[in-house]
């Protein structure tokens, strides 16, 4: 609908489609002291009080040219209202979205537009420290739920003119802001296109309220547990993906950025990696690889072993073992999977549950309850030793995604251990590597540099299961576009 040139017709407009909407401020004064009246439209509690109250309203009343009946925005937008962003809308709808993003509408007789004054001021919790990413060294600064904060953490760490933003909004009802950010030389074309198209069709949604939704929307494919996605809260880690030519989403009301394209690989570094002595951080990174292995099969191998090939362990192990057992009224595999479930109540508990009592929680679950059930015969000593090398093999890997696949994962490691023995424990690897080497994300194989046909000259390898120090890392990693790619001759 496009906007009318009185004042009075503007204003019912709004008054019906703002009904019940008491939030919603339509105030009318005088320009100059002239006889020329403006319309004011905003949403309280979300603008910025100030400057609303002095750069709009005291500029229009006192300082403004007395203006008569037939003066024109125009003369406002060039000299009378002093706000960082000003531009026209031409109709009711856009002014609608103006209104309800925290920006002001502004309306005057005889202009068939409004002008839409930047004055967003709602409330926010600032720039907080990562919870989910925490480093002993490196920044501590994490992203918030205001999308324009988010790019500007960005921005302050890559000063560079090729880093470009374009805005868009998700959801016809909820209107939410998303930026996608790329480094113009560095990203490639293909990937950039695609994601654009991707987020064009997801215009039809009603609803868009966080990354998560986003993240699901774009994955390739939904039937996989692992995430072909990443997501991250730290600036530093988004920043180095947009220098490795990788696209990232932001979207308003999330405190998590969107990387795409991702591998399995990526999943495994950690900010602290780059910060830290390369012989260290690499002792650590091949940690996570085993620790990957120990929580999704650590279990499975156990049933595997006691269950079907005792013989395979050292005697005086097995004896230990066997005599474990000898009062458990349960089988080996439901005591196994009881514990896992068990662990993952308590797990699921210290995270819904207040700081101070999740520690809490966490005490009594796995030292009261697992001391008590092992005195009672109700568990065998070992299995809790085995769920706890479990848990703890998952809180090493630094992304809770790709800990959550691992989780899920785990238990058809177990249904085939507990079935076949060692034949179905290998037969659950051969699996799980054939369906992540059916993966891709954006073109890129979910495996590289591990089990991929893509050649980039061992490039990848520097920073894998190891990493290089950082003046051997001089080459560039597969997602960038190859156009401006060093080290490949």
């Amino acid at each position: 609908m496009e906007i009318l040139k009185t004042i009075g017709e503007n204003k019912e407009i709004l008054t019906q489609l703002f009904l019940d909407c008491e939030d919603i401020v339509m105030r009318e004064f005088a320009i100059g002291g002239g006889s020329a009246t403006i319309l004011m439209v905003y949403t309280d509690n979300m603008v910025d009080g100030d400057t609303v109250q002095n750069f709009i309203m005291t500029n229009l009343m006192n300082r403004s040219p007395s203006c008569n009946e037939g003066a024109f925005l125009d003369e406002l937008m060039a000299d009378g209202i002093a706000v960082r962003e000003l531009s026209k809308i031409q109709t009711i709808e856009d002014v609608v979205a103006t209104i309800l993003c925290g920006d002001t509408a502004l309306f005057m007789d005889g202009d068939p537009f409004a002008l839409r004054a930047s004055t967003r001021g709602f409330p926010n919790r600032g720039v907080n420290q990562a919870q989910t990413e925490v480093v002993v060294q490196g920044p501590k600064d994490a992203f918030t739920e205001v999308v324009a904060f988010n790019v500007v953490l960005i921005r302050r760490r890559i000063q560079d003119a090729k880093l470009k933003v374009k805005r868009k909004k998700l959801g016809t009802r909820s209107n939410t802001d998303i930026c996608i950010l790329y480094m113009e030389d560095l990203v490639r074309p293909e990937i950039l296109n695609r994601v654009t198209k991707q987020l064009e069709t997801m215009d039809a949604l009603d609803v868009v309220l966080d990354s998560g939704s986003v993240e699901q929307l774009l994955e390739n494919s939904w039937k996989s547990p692992f995430p072909q996605l990443q997501m991250t809260e730290r600036p530093d880690k988004a920043s180095s993906a947009l220098l490795e030519g990788r696209v990232v989403l932001a979207i308003d009301n999330s405190p998590f950025v969107i990387l795409l394209p991702a591998t399995l690989n990526v999943f495994f570094q950690a900010a602290e990696d780059y910060y830290d002595r390369f012989a260290i951080m690499s002792f650590i990174r091949a940690m996570r690889y085993v620790a990957a292995f120990g929580a999704i099969g650590l279990s499975g191998l156990y049933i595997a072993f006691a269950v079907f090939h005792p013989e395979l362990l050292p005697t005086p192990l097995a004896i230990k073992i066997a005599s474990t057992r000898q009062n458990i009224p349960f089988s080996l595999v439901g005591e196994v999977i009881a514990m896992e479930l068990a662990f993952e109540l308590l797990r699921e508990a210290g995270i819904r549950l207040p700081s101070p009592v999740s520690s809490t929680i966490g005490i009594v679950g796995g030292i009261i309850i697992g001391q008590a059930a092992v005195e009672a015969g109700i568990v065998s000593p070992v299995v809790v030793i085995v769920t706890a090398l479990t848990g703890i093999c998952g809180f090493v890997i630094p992304n809770i995604a790709l800990v959550s696949g691992l989780r899920l994962t785990k238990y058809f490691v177990i249904l085939l251990s507990a079935t076949f023995g060692l034949f179905g424990f290998w037969l659950s690897m051969l699996v799980l590597v054939a369906h992540l080497s059916g993966l891709t994300s954006y073109g890129i194989p979910y495996l590289y540099p591990f089990c991929s046909s893509v050649i980039n000259n061992d490039v990848d390898w520097e920073d894998s299961i190891w990493r290089l120090p950082l003046r051997k890392m001089k080459d560039t990693p597969i997602f960038m576009n190859p156009k401006s790619r060093k080290g490949d001759s």
